[in-house]
């Protein structure tokens, strides 16, 4: 039974000292997602204390049947960075993987800068995610802000996104389609999706990456993800977006991420679309969508989302690398 001073430290308002409102450009998402991970299964939440105060931050997910660990949410508190806090509790959080999961083979994370030459000695890049940025085995990051304080703004953003779908010289037949659960975990280890769309056979949400595989699954439905296709049989783009979450933003801020797998300029930008139209019409305040796509759409989705409406962009560019190695 954890002692009081323990419960104290890792209560929510504690550890969220360690974050700032600027951090991630208003988006962070810690103050969201803290409280879950502390009954997430699976998950090892790190806290580092100085004479009490809580000064960092690191967690864990065992995934991949318990093979890779999942290394999230590095956070140190602001007036102690730069002084070597960060490096050590990353010590012990791989130290303790070592010594208590044995059968762990893997680290994987994500970092939103392009790594340096030191670190592609220890790690390899398995996938990339960018904003106007290329490369192998690349995807892109579109945000876009829609302001939903009516709806009716909502509704004239998607009508105009719509039209100018219809105009395209290609369309999915049927139009996009919301998958069920268990559709959506058969279709996401299906061999077509493995190699013709997910980028690095990765699976990433909300720059979380799991590879394709069955004991998996339990994570994913964990993310309560709306998953939509651009067609039934062998599609060309698979969306998934996350349920919205507050920022520090802005006090009426919710922040959704959207995944889309595929290089179909036309199947993207309509998977996009029905996103959005899953999403908006529920919704209310400022709503910030970050798009994640490959990097040889992204041009043209940003393109697409251009319009003389409510629709702006919040953060145009920026770049995640999904890293790996063995221990």
């Amino acid at each position: 039974e954890p002692c009081e001073a323990h419960r104290a430290a890792c209560s929510t308002g504690a550890v969220l000292t360690i974050c700032s409102s600027s951090d991630y450009g208003g988006l962070d998402y810690m103050s969201a997602f803290y409280p879950r991970w502390m009954q997430e299964p699976g998950r090892l939440v790190f806290i580092g204390r100085i004479s009490g105060r809580v000064v960092a931050l690191e967690s864990v997910l065992l995934v991949d049947g318990g093979q890779t660990a999942v290394v999230q949410g590095l956070r140190v508190v602001p007036d102690l960075r730069g002084r070597g806090i960060a490096g050590a509790i990353q010590r012990h959080v791989a130290n303790h993987v070592r010594q208590h999961y044995p059968e762990v083979r893997a680290v994987r994370l994500t970092r939103g800068e392009a790594p340096t030459p030191e670190t592609l000695t220890k790690y390899r890049v398995i996938a990339k995610e960018v904003c106007r940025s290329v490369g192998a085995e690349t995807r892109s990051t579109l945000t876009s802000c829609f302001q939903t304080d009516s709806g009716a703004a909502s509704c004239g953003d998607i009508c105009y996104l719509r039209s100018k779908l219809a105009r395209g010289s290609e369309s999915s037949s049927g139009g996009p389609l919301t998958l069920s659960q268990e559709q959506a975990e058969t279709l996401i280890l299906t061999r077509h999706v493995v190699s013709n769309l997910l980028p690095g056979k990765t699976i990433i949400s909300n720059s979380e990456p799991l590879k394709p595989l069955e004991a998996n699954l339990e994570v994913l439905r964990r993310r309560r993800l709306t998953w939509i296709v651009d067609r039934e049989s062998e599609p060309k783009a698979l969306g998934l977006g996350t349920p919205p979450y507050a920022v520090p933003y802005r006090h009426d801020a919710l922040r959704i991420n959207i995944n889309i797998f595929g290089r179909s300029l036309a199947s993207v930008c309509a998977v996009f679309l029905a996103q959005l139209e899953a999403f908006l019409p529920s919704l209310r305040g400022y709503l910030i969508i970050c798009t994640y796509v490959d990097s040889e759409v992204w041009s043209g989705l940003r393109q697409f989302c251009e319009n003389n409406a409510n629709v702006s962009f919040f953060k145009d560019y920026w770049e995640d690398y999904v890293l790996e190695t063995d221990i």
